[in-house]
Parts: C-alpha cells; structure tokens; sequence
C-alpha cells in the first residue's frame, strides 16, 4: 500500500480528512460558527444568576420572600467615629458635634437616605468611645458602588476637621468601590497577560511565528463562540462573571493544548519522511483520536459540577463543558484544513536559534519527534528500577498530599483574603472590635399575612429581646417594617463579628432557639435568617453534601471513558488512581502553603489558616479533567507503539520520550496562566492559581515521566488486560493508527491481549 494510500479510520480520522480534502468549507464553517453563536448571544443578552437561584435553604427562601414582595433592599453603609485616646467617649460635646456633621455631610450629597443617629439607634460601643451613624444608599445596590464616591469624601471632608476623631466609612458599596478600584484592573490584566505569556512559550517551542500563531487562534475563537453559546444558553441556565472567567482559563488552556498536540504530531511524521498529506493523516488519527478521548472526559469532569446544586457551580461547569468541547471539535476539523492550507508556510517567520531544524543541528530535542535527552535519562534509570522508582516517587506524593488530611476550609474573612494592605479592612477589624457582627448582621427576613398584627408585632419584639438575652447578639437588634408587603428585616449583629467559628455558633442560637420560641410560636409566619455568616454556612453545608456526588460522578465515568477507550481495565484503573495521587499533592501544597504558611512568602502570599471553602472541589473537577490531556496523550502513543510490535517497556519508552516536548511545552503554559492568578492580591486567587499550577508541574513531571512508566513496567503484559466478560463493550479504539513506522519492528509473541 503506497504512503499516500494509508487507511485510517475512525472519527477523528474521519473528520481530519474531510476537512482537509475540504478545507475552505471547513474554515469558513467555522468561522460561520463563530460569528453566529457571537452575533446572536450578543443580540439575545446574557442572563446572570439570581440571588435567590445561588444557593438553596433559608437563605434562598430569604431571597424568594424579598423578590416576590418586589422589595429593592438598598445597600447599607455605615460611619464609624471614634476617639484615637480612653479619655474621650461619645458623649462628648466634641463628639457629637463630629456625628452631626457626618450626618448633615451624608444628607447633603443627596445619594443616601434612611441616616440615622447613634444617640437615636443605641449604636454606641460598650466602652463609650465609637459611634456608627447609618444610612442607605439610594437605587439599586448591585450599582451603588458607582454612586458612593461623593459620600466617601463627604466623609473624608468631616475627618480632616476632626482630628482627634476616627471618622471612616465601610459597608456594602463602599467595600465594592474599594475592592473594583483596587482588584478590577488586577484581574484584567491577568487575563489579557494570559494570552501573550501562552504566544511567547509556543514561540520557543515552535520556533516559528506562524505555527505559534495557531494554537492562540484556535483557543481565542473557541473562547469567541463559547461566549456566544453562554449567552444563549444563559436564557435556560443562568451564567455569572465568574463561569465567564473560568471559561477563558479553561479554554486558553485545552484549545492551545490541543492544537499543540496535533500541531507536534504533524511536524514529527514529515520529519519522518512522510509527505504532507501523509503526516496530516496519521496525524488526525493519532492526536486526533487523543484530543477527542481527552476532551469528552474533561467534559464530563466538568460536567461533575452540575451535581453540586449550587448555581454558581453549575454555571462554571456548563461554561468549562461548553468551551472543552468547542475547542475539541475545532482541534479535529479547522486546524487539519488549516495546516493543508498552510503546507509548508506554517514553518514561516522561523526565529533563529529556536527553530527544531536548528536544535536538531546542535544536537539537542527537536520538539516535533525527536526523543528528550532528559527524559531518555530519566526512563532509562525508572525502567531499569521500575518498583525503587514507584516507591520512591509514590511515597514522595504521599509525603506532599499529607498536610491535606488536615485541611481546614471556610469563606475567607476580609482581613483573611486582603491582609491590611487596603484601609478599609482595618476599618472593618475596628468596627468588628467595637461592634461585634456589625459589619455583617445576621438578617432574619419575616414574612406574616399581616404584619402588624399584635401577635406578629409581639413576637419581633420577643425576638429582639431573646436575641441579646440569649447571648447570640449583643445588639443593638434593629428592625426594619414594609407595611405594604407585610414583611420585615431585623437585623442582629452576631457575637463572634469576623471569627466564624464564633459567630456560626450565635446563628445557630438564632436559627435553633431564639426563633422557635418567639416567631415560631405565631402561625402563618415565615422567618428564614440570611445575611453573610447564615450564607456562607448554608454554601459550606449544601457543598460538603454534593462532593460525594460529584467525586463519584467524575471518578466513575472517567473510568468509563478510559476503559472504552483503551479497552483495558488496567489503564482505566491506574488513570483514575495516578489522577487522584495528583490531586492530592496539590491539596497538601494548598494546605501547607495558605493554611499553614509554609513557604507562604515564595509566592507573595501568607499563612491565612485555611482554604476557601469553594476550592478543593473545584480543583478536583478541574484538574481531574485537565490531567486527562497529558495522560491520554502519552498512553496513547504508548499503545500505538506497542500495536507496532514494540515490546512493553520500549513502547513505554517511545512513547514517554517522544512526547516529552509536547507535554512539557503544554505544561508550562498551563503552569505559566495559572500562575498569573497565583500573583494576585486575593488570597483566594492565589490559592486557585498555586493549586492548579502545582498540580499541572506534578503531573507534568513525577506522574507522567516517572510513576507512569514505572507502574506500566511493572505490569507488562497486563497493562492490557481486560476481562472476557468486558469483551463485549463498545470499541472505541480503532481510530488508532497501525500501520509500521518507518522502520520495521519484529511483532512481539506476547502480544495476544491486545484487542483492537
């Protein structure tokens, strides 16, 4: 059979030449594709989640009772004045004469309403010296932010009259002003440095402008029709900002992976003397079937989040899915029409020095199919000891994973994810000092056929009451009637104020105690207790109650895939366990790292005393779908070459070495955009881009290169084992490609449980 005349089948296969016998159709399809999904997300408009859909339990039914009252709560802010020395208190002329000009400063910009008196509230401190004067912002409050700047120097104007005094401004819109003005410009220019540090890392690979271009084209538009698509199905399933973020980290991520591996599979068979039809034939066999096996098992890692119940989950999963899986069927159809358009231009604007051709002159790796000096070295030392190496670097992941046994997770206070690098939070530490649980109150949302009826209006007044005297609440306890819509707000600042733990036992109080025994004794009356501590709780409770779910879901269908796809129980287990081994060793690097503040100054961060509460699971889906790119990539070309008639352990050599530069120059461009995140002032952020950063080097490194091969060395032959009764499952194998390299290999005899 003539070179030009190779059979490949399959659907990668398939579709790889379709699209290059075709392939004008195929680019202008796909960018048909992409300008359609944009136009019309863009003239659909994008549907984000409700408050009331992110989470369920009291505080989803809070949130229900205030929409479907059409109440619009404005956002709340307060001032704090209080004296820098003991010997001044709050019932001094000087004092109140400094409350009265903060009230008349606020009044007089005419943004705020509702501004009321310490003397009036009782918000006066135990020790006499602070006072809080409290007042609305008007509109609504996901914008007030935008409105509060001429309070805040209202606010600042009485504080340079006043120097004696503290006189500073916290709650909800200036919180959100501060943290836009400081963190806005933060996150925009990590995501615009993503794609320049991703196109300077292929640059080097590639070592030509053109063939680095590609992959950031591919990833760019899939990103560009994902977000179309998001607006679309947002009208179903609501999207956020944050689904839109995790879209673009995801989709840089595979769409360049992907392009890479087949972009490296192309170069090396015309390396190897193929033609280019050839080479872009055996290409979309081999990376093409590795990119459709890898992507449709990060779909369903992703797809893993939709189990959480938890809207802001769902959406980044959907998201994740959506753009995974643009990406993949981008990588199997515009790039083969792509490169047969480009032939040999794709090797156009070469840099000196960087070029395979030239590393090839010098003797060192060519990328495309020559065999990593390094990892040659590496192999050669892990097959000759396979069990000292699986022992060795088994119990060096171990040792690493170990400090996760004692992870602490919890939603980070703000001194915990800003330090005191921004004024406010030490404001925040000093009206949390003086005022316990005031600058987050619990907020008790009561909903009664009528509300000023006497037993309704009894039964609030016991519950303030209870709620001091009960020691959950130090007070003052304020409430708030909407006569109209026969629903109150009473607002009850916990004990416990920034500590969690704390003020989690005082909601308990609210919610298990005060409740039942006041508004709980008037029939008809609806009472759910929300606010920021009763939400993070109902998050962490609904949260731990999906992981087992959710880790089930993704473990078990990733087994699935891996077993159909390679039709061998052994690969299908050792995936899964590799996989998790990773995982773990990222988790004890979180926790040593942000929990326990080891080596925490090396990436700019601190011992915060624990992880944030969404991460572990979220990491899990994630890397666990990622991981998938490198594994299927490698496995695969392990088991081309062992269809070849390689032995085991040469295929598994082949195999690791010859994609060791794809790997690697895939690895450190995850490693490089996730570490952008890692370089952000949130300490949430840094933990995100820490985690997947470690975990993407460790899989990159120790799992692939050398706990990979030593297990696949121990097992020989039974890496391909799979049980007769398996037999008869469907086989997704044969888009591999089994025609002979370019030089004859000798079939091995114990070749008999390969099943294609």
């Amino acid at each position: 059979m003539a070179e030009g005349d190779i059979r490949v089948r399959g659907v990668a296969a398939r579709a790889g030449g379709w699209s290059a016998r075709h392939r004008w159709a195929a680019v202008g399809i796909w960018l048909l594709f992409v300008v359609l999904t944009m136009g019309i997300g863009t003239a659909m408009g994008s549907v984000e989640v409700k408050d009331s859909d992110q989470l369920k339990g009291e505080t989803s039914a809070a949130t229900h009772i205030v929409e479907e009252a059409g109440i619009e709560e404005p956002a709340g802010e307060s001032v704090l004045i209080q004296a820098k020395d003991d010997g001044t208190k709050a019932t001094d002329p000087a004092f109140r004469a400094a409350v009265d000009e903060v009230m008349k400063a606020v009044e007089g910009t005419g943004k705020v309403t509702d501004v009321t008196s310490p003397y009036d509230t009782g918000t006066l401190s135990k020790d006499g010296r602070s006072a809080l004067v409290q007042f609305d912002v008007r509109g609504a409050s996901d914008t007030a932010g935008e409105r509060i700047e001429p309070v805040l120097k209202a606010v600042e104007g009485v504080q340079k009259e006043h120097g004696s005094l503290r006189i500073e401004e916290i709650g909800g819109a200036s919180m959100m002003k501060t943290f836009d003005d400081a963190f806005g410009d933060d996150f925009r220019k990590a995501e615009y440095s993503a794609v320049p540090v991703a196109l300077g890392i292929l640059l080097i690979a590639f070592g030509a402008v053109v063939a680095a271009l590609l992959p950031v084209a591919l990833a760019i538009t899939a990103i560009m029709a994902t977000m179309g698509l998001m607006a679309i199905v947002s009208h179903v399933i609501p999207m956020s900002d944050t689904a839109n973020s995790v879209m673009l980290l995801v989709g840089l991520a595979v769409g360049v992976d992907y392009c890479l591996f087949y972009l490296r599979r192309e170069r090396e068979e015309r390396a190897a003397g193929r033609d280019a039809r050839t080479a872009l034939r055996v290409a979309a066999a081999t990376s093409g079937r590795a990119i459709i096996v890898s992507g449709v098992t990060v779909c369903v890692a992703m797809a893993g989040m939709l189990f959480t119940g938890l809207a802001e989950f769902e959406a980044m999963g959907l998201a994740s899915l959506m753009v995974v899986a643009v990406a993949m069927v981008g990588s199997v159809t515009v790039l083969p029409a792509l490169l047969s358009l480009l032939g040999e231009r794709v090797e156009k604007g070469r840099l000196p020095f960087l070029h395979p051709d030239k590393r090839r002159k010098n003797g060192r790796s060519a990328g495309g199919g020559s065999e990593s000096r390094f990892w040659n070295a590496v192999l050669r030392v892990v097959l000759a000891k396979p069990a000292l190496s699986l022992v060795v670097a088994t119990g060096a992941l171990l040792a690493v994973a170990a400090p996760a046994v004692g992870m602490k997770t919890q939603n980070l206070t703000l001194d915990q994810e800003f330090g005191d690098s921004l004024p406010i939070v030490q404001t925040y530490n000093r009206v949390n000092e003086a005022f316990p649980g005031g600058t987050e109150p619990a907020e008790v949302v009561v909903r009664a056929k009528d509300i000023n009826a006497p037993e309704v209006r009894s039964a609030l007044a016991a519950f303030k009451s209870e709620a001091v005297a009960s020691g959950a609440s130090r007070g003052p306890v304020e409430i708030k009637v909407h006569d109209a819509q026969n629903v109150a707000f009473v607002y009850v600042p916990l004990v416990g104020g920034s500590d969690q733990d704390k003020a989690g036992a005082s909601l308990d109080t609210l919610r298990d105690e005060v409740r039942p025994a006041t508004l709980g004794e008037v029939d008809g009356v609806e009472a759910p207790v929300t606010g920021q501590v009763a939400g993070n709780q109902d998050f962490n409770d609904q949260l731990v109650g999906s992981v087992v779910p959710v880790f089930a879901f993704v473990v078990v269908f990733a087994f699935l895939l891996m077993l159909l796809s390679f039709r061998s129980l052994t690969i299908a287990i050792t995936s899964i366990v590799l996989n998790l081994l990773s995982v773990g060793a990222a988790y004890g690097i979180l926790v040593a790292v942000f929990q326990h503040g080891w080596g925490a100054s090396l990436v700019g961060a601190e011992g915060v005393g624990a992880i944030i509460t969404w991460l572990p699971l979220f990491l899990f889906v994630i890397l666990f779908g990622l991981s998938m790119d490198y594994h299927v990539f490698v496995v695969s070309r392990i088991r081309e070459a062992r269809l070849r008639g390689r032995t085991t352990k040469e295929a598994i050599r082949h195999g690791v070495v010859t994609t060791a530069g794809v790997v690697t120059s895939a690895a450190v461009i995850m490693v490089a955009v996730f570490g952008i995140f890692g370089t952000l002032s949130m300490q949430s952020m840094k933990q995100m881009g820490v985690g997947l950063a470690a975990a993407v080097l460790i899989d990159a490194t120790i799992i692939r290169g050398v706990l990979l091969p030593a297990v696949m060395a121990l097992l020989g032959e039974r890496n391909w084992y799979l049980p007769k009764w398996l037999h008869r499952l469907p086989d997704l194998t044969h888009d591999e490609s089994p025609e002979p390299g370019p030089g004859p290999v000798p079939p091995a005899r114990e070749d008999t449980r390969v099943r294609v």
